[in-house]
């Protein structure tokens, strides 16, 4: 299993370029696969200078609702007439983040719903032997206060809209995440059944709007909490630097995944 990381905040490599969001692509032994976009053609070009080829995409998931995260699907479904694309209920309605007084919308095109290859799912989902969807309602464990500002049309957001995969590869299991909004360690406790070897993305530790990074209270209870799993872990994106510099300091499984960056598990 390979993962490569087409859009991510940072470069790893200089023929790349950042941005904010994340799209990674994923090969198995029976899967192409994307999951979630980036915010625009960022993904299209960083796929190109890596050599990844798009069109052979076959699968690609959605994390949630948000458009650094899917605002590439509009030319996804025009580059690649084949792919299968999943998503949550409740992820095409409409996201705001809050700044002061202002909303500003951050949601998906609404109008890409009614494409035919657009499956939405209500809640956890196996799609075969290799990829298992799941969403995590329930979220008691460290909530990151970076949420507080992210809404739906009915107030805060409770990102039922975001789903997490599961990669099954022989005996290892391996969690990928987009944002971790719901929580990473919430996360790993619905994913505890699988005993997942390693995990990649997000977890939503910095707001890029008011460049505000979660308390190191927080980070400090989540780096245990994390430790405790046994799991590899490769971030990026939402993490944010100062918490990435935090949590790594105590997480020695802790590692970046920078844009054109490849993790091979084996």
């Amino acid at each position: 299993m390979k993962i490569t990381s087409l859009v991510e905040n940072t470069a790893g490599a200089n023929n790349v370029k950042a941005k904010h969001g994340l799209s990674l692509y994923i090969r198995t032994a029976k899967h192409r696969m994307l999951f979630d976009l980036g915010p625009d053609d960022t993904v299209f070009r960083n796929a190109a200078a890596l050599g990844v080829d798009l069109t052979a995409v076959d699968t690609v998931i959605v994390s949630h609702g948000h458009f650094d995260h899917g605002g590439a699907l509009a030319r996804f479904l025009q580059v690649n007439g084949t792919a299968t694309v999943y998503v949550q209920a409740g992820a095409f309605v409409p996201h705001f983040t809050r700044a002061g007084l202002f909303k500003i919308p951050i949601g998906l095109d609404a109008s890409l719903q009614a494409d035919r290859r657009i499956v939405t799912l209500n809640g956890d989902t196996r799609l075969d032997d290799e990829l298992y969807l799941f969403t995590v309602p329930e979220q008691p464990l460290l909530r990151s206060p970076m949420n507080d500002v992210l809404l739906d049309q009915n107030g805060k957001d409770a990102f039922l809209h975001e789903q997490d995969l599961i990669v099954t590869e022989g005996d290892r299991n391996v969690l990928v995440m987009g944002c971790g909004h719901a929580g990473a360690a919430n996360i790993l406790q619905k994913a505890a059944p699988f005993a997942p070897a390693a995990c990649v993305g997000g977890f939503h530790l910095y707001d890029p709007v008011l460049h505000r990074t979660a308390p190191k209270e927080l980070l400090g209870a989540l780096a245990e909490q994390l430790n405790g799993s046994g799991a590899a872990f490769y971030t990026c994106h939402c993490t944010g630097k100062k918490a990435y510099a935090y949590l790594s300091a105590r997480m020695p499984s802790l590692h970046y995944l920078a844009c054109g960056e490849t993790v091979e598990l084996p």
